[in-house]
């Protein structure tokens, strides 16, 4: 199958291995190991650590973002409001009440609007009010750029020129007196913007990669390799390396037993094994307060498919993974809050080849114990032409930082909303429960 990449997609697979190789490598061990990194052994982990700093005592908070700018009116379907269908003739989801409908139907929240059927899985957790839902959100820059909107976003949409990250200011707002080497965490190849910042966060792939796949026998080879590495600048190294071998100290000792989830158990995806990794090291009580786990791949110029399809298969790996975290937590989610949010949406209008483009306005999902859950929080614009904005995209109505903002103050217990997002003044929305000191 041959597909399309627009401008603005070719942008985004240039600039992110640029910035990758500027900021994915945020301390100064990792700034030593970049040099080289071609040349290490194959078995040596992704690591990535920052100055230490210690953080609130709240909320977990679990960041998932939805690399590639997902389509949230597939995704949360406003049946109720015709202009969807007119606009999307062959992508749109039928109706929770479409007899007629050949393919699934949209599972019903609220009589408005909808679930995607592939996300039917979260429809529990919203009935049983852990599960909140906004629509009609996102940054208010309208750039279509994945990179410029992903960028804008994890920095907290700062035009300050504060390259920090969003989160790496709201660890580094509130001392409690955590010092744990694993407080803050990205699931994957590179530290996420969002963590960039003079905090303590390390990045890794899976505690299997830190237990080297099982592999003792080059547990003192990778040591003394990193040791060289450290020798090299022990002044500017040291809290690094201590930051890296207390890391490893950790992540051995988990990696040795087999973990055995609660619940339906994880699939054999990237993105539920990284959930997997969060929940294990919550549930061992090693300081986790930050994790962020990316879900790439919604990019959906061409074929994107409506209740089947590419989309739909995304769909289904995110929430069988957000089920299997929230089953596998239980009682524990309580004490954990995860959001889930991309850079922008998709165009309300279909396209000629199946898909969607770029677009501005999507939604978020809220999940945990201290959300006031099984609702969707929208002030909805409508879908009608003239109720559109820029070339046809769904408005944004609510700010990002509004969502992000409340779960900081009532969720983590971070009353400066104004440090983590400068210039901004938060206007809670009433989705989170307050949570005691």
């Amino acid at each position: 199958m041959t597909t399309q990449t627009c401008t603005h997609c070719q942008e985004y697979g240039r600039v992110s291995r640029r910035h990758f190789l500027t900021t994915g490598f945020t301390s100064a061990a990792a700034f030593a190991l970049a040099p080289q990194i071609v040349a290490l052994p194959r078995w040596l982990p992704r690591v990535a650590l920052a100055d230490p700093h210690v953080g609130p005592a709240g909320d977990t908070l679990v960041c998932i973002f939805l690399r590639g700018g997902a389509d949230g009116l597939n995704m949360v379907v406003p049946h109720g409001d015709e202009g969807y269908y007119q606009r999307r003739p062959y992508l749109g989801i039928p109706r929770p009440d479409d007899n007629h409908a050949h393919n699934a139907r949209a599972v019903d929240l609220d009589g408005f609007f909808g679930l995607h059927p592939a996300l039917a899985p979260l429809h529990a957790i919203y009935s049983a009010g852990d599960l909140a839902i906004v629509q009609a959100t996102g940054s208010p820059d309208e750039t279509r750029s994945h990179f410029e909107a992903m960028d804008l976003m994890e920095r907290g949409a700062t035009t300050n020129g504060d390259y920090t990250g969003w989160l790496a200011r709201h660890l580094a707002t509130l001392d409690t007196g955590n010092e744990s080497a694993l407080r803050a965490i990205g699931v994957g190849d590179m530290l996420p913007a969002s963590l960039t910042g003079a905090v303590s966060a390390t990045a890794l792939q899976s505690i299997a990669d830190y237990h080297l796949r099982g592999a003792g026998e080059h547990i003192g080879d990778m040591t003394a390799l990193l040791q060289t590495l450290y020798n090299q600048q022990p002044d500017l190294l040291a809290a690094a390396a201590n930051q890296t071998f207390a890391s490893m100290a950790v992540l051995e000792k988990l990696g040795q037993a087999p973990y055995t989830a609660n619940g339906r158990g994880y699939a054999e995806s990237d993105f539920s094994r990284a959930l997997q990794t969060v929940a294990q090291l919550i549930k061992a009580d090693v300081g986790v307060e930050v994790a962020c786990v990316d879900l790439g791949g919604w990019d959906t110029h061409v074929t994107q498919g409506g209740a089947e399809g590419v989309q739909a298969n995304l769909m289904a790996q995110l929430a069988n993974g957000l089920a299997a975290f929230y089953e596998d937590l239980g009682e524990r989610m309580n004490g954990v809050t995860a959001v889930v949010m991309s850079e922008f949406g998709r165009r309300v209008q279909e396209n000629g080849g199946l898909g969607t483009d770029h677009g501005h306005g999507s939604m978020m999902m809220v999940l945990g114990g201290g959300i006031h859950g099984g609702q969707v929080y929208t002030r909805w614009p409508g879908l009608q032409p003239e109720q559109l904005v820029g070339p046809g995209d769904l408005a944004v109505t609510t700010d990002y930082r509004d969502v992000l903002g409340e779960l900081l103050h009532k969720r983590l217990n971070n009353p400066q909303a104004t440090a983590v997002f400068p210039g901004y003044t938060v206007n809670e929305i009433g989705l989170a429960v307050p949570r005691r000191a």
